[in-house]
């Protein structure tokens, strides 16, 4: 039975960063992929926020566009358009980006094992099972669970976690119908609080799709009346169907037991608002990469609970915010996003959006709209006063 110094289940993005960062302290370093390749089949919308820059490595070679803004469409096309100078959110290739903060893993010295199916962890030993060859074993003085939505590293001491259905198509409208750094978001009550997007890859291409706590087969039914309705994407050729699931997040996830630990999805360290969570795990890949190191270099496996302290006390306002949104989207009709909508384009939140949008922080545009005001004109006041009460 081989034996390292820390064992990683997934080798998706935010796994395969735990590890290079381990393996750059000096530590020995496995990852273990269920998947023969690293990356396929695409799952995810493939925007991400401008601090990308700030918490990982991007070349930009994996920038499809840079994003400087955003049509927001109510369910009668009310039309709010918010806009920055610089980027503030980048298209990515996001089979290419997967696959080459692998090989940056893979060149700072961490074994990665394709193919490789966890069956089992023991929390306690490190022991970790394989099920594709169950006589090979492999051991971990450090374990992390960054194996996605339904881990089974989480499996093993927290309940099934929640999650929402997603679909995403690549269409081609056949001519210049995209501006290539703008992205349409749509709101639809039968999705909320997820909503639906046109992510423009070029000018006649788009990734179009959406998140609900809905059925898969809904969710077509939703994205194929979008094309056909909305008349920048009349007519649209389907090329590629893909589906996913985003972790719902859940504040009451344990973490670390014993000598294990978990990361990302697995975390379900995802925004309630958006469902998106790479950021937010590569942030937590660097929390992480420091408890693990202090409790190997200390012997002590005590030690991992700061990376569960360290993560709540960085997120934990934030993503109180994010919830409380979440909810009272989930809450409101399509006459009340409308009613909204309205309000919004009244009351000049365009221009307020467009200062204060953040795609990873949303608390500080919220703050600001319950400064001015805003926050009160467009939402029945128990909700408002919900809200105002984060601030107090």
């Amino acid at each position: 039975m081989r034996n390292y110094d820390v064992a990683v289940v997934g080798g998706g993005p935010v796994g395969s960063t735990f590890a290079r960062q381990m393996a750059e302290k000096g530590f020995e370093v496995a990852i273990l992929e269920k998947k023969k390749e690293i990356g396929v089949p695409l799952q995810c919308a493939g925007l991400l926020g401008k601090k990308i820059k700030k918490v990982n490595i991007l070349p930009d070679e994996f920038i499809i566009n840079p994003v400087h803004g955003a049509f927001l469409h109510s369910p009668e096309n009310t039309v709010l358009s918010v806009s920055k100078e610089k980027p503030e959110a980048y298209v990515l290739d996001r089979v290419g980006y997967d696959k080459f903060l692998a090989d940056l893993a893979t060149d700072s010295g961490v074994d990665i094992f394709l193919n490789h199916r966890v069956e089992k962890v023991d929390s306690v030993s490190g022991v970790i099972n394989l099920k594709n060859n169950p006589n090979a074993k492999i051991s971990a003085d450090v374990v992390v669970g960054a194996d996605g939505h339904s881990s089974i590293v989480s499996g093993a001491f927290n309940p099934p976690a929640k999650s929402f259905q997603a679909a995403q198509y690549l269409i081609d409208v056949g001519e210049k119908r995209f501006q290539k750094d703008y992205v349409h978001l749509y709101v639809d009550s039968r999705v909320s609080p997820g909503f639906l997007w046109v992510i423009p890859l070029s000018e006649t291409t788009a990734r179009v799709g959406l998140f609900a706590d809905t059925s898969y087969q809904q969710l077509n039914v939703i994205l194929k009346e979008l094309i056909t309705k909305r008349s920048e994407l009349k007519g649209a050729t389907i090329l590629k169907k893909y589906y996913g699931v985003i972790p719902k997040h859940d504040p009451q996830k344990q973490l670390v037991k014993d000598r294990v630990l978990l990361l990302g999805d697995a975390a379900s360290q995802v925004k309630p608002t958006t469902g998106g969570g790479l950021i937010m795990g590569f942030v937590c890949a660097e929390i992480a990469s420091r408890a693990a190191s202090k409790a190997l270099e200390n012997e002590n496996m005590e030690l991992l609970m700061n990376y569960s302290k360290d993560y709540r006390e960085q997120f934990k306002k934030e993503l109180k915010v994010q919830l409380m949104v979440h909810k009272i989207f989930k809450s409101l009709s399509d006459s009340d996003l409308e009613y909204m909508f309205g309000k919004l384009k009244q009351e000049g939140a365009e221009d307020i959006i467009s200062h204060y949008g953040d795609m990873d922080s949303q608390s500080p545009l919220i703050k600001e709209m319950f400064k001015r005001g805003i926050i009160f004109s467009i939402l029945p006041k128990m909700l408002s006063w919900r809200i105002s009460s984060l601030w107090k």
